[in-house]
C-alpha cells in the first residue's frame, strides 16, 4: 500500500507552478514579485505608523 503525503505533493506542485510562471512569462513574475514586496513594505509603513502614533498620545 502506498502512503500519499498530501502536503509535500501540494508542496512540489506548488513551486511547479511558480517555475512554470517564471520561465514561461518572467516579466510578469517580476512585476508580481514587485508588487507583494511593496505591498509589505506598505503594511510595514502602516504598523509603524500606528504604533508610532499609539505611543505618542
Amino acid at each position: 500500500m502506498i502512503t500519499v503525503n498530501v502536503k509535500k505533493i501540494a508542496g512540489l506542485a506548488g513551486i511547479a507552478l511558480v517555475l512554470f510562471f517564471v520561465i514561461a512569462q518572467p516579466g510578469q513574475a517580476a512585476g508580481l514579485v514587485g508588487n507583494i514586496i511593496q505591498f509589505l513594505r506598505d503594511s510595514a509603513e502602516s504598523v509603524i505608523t500606528f504604533v508610532s502614533s499609539v505611543f505618542k498620545g
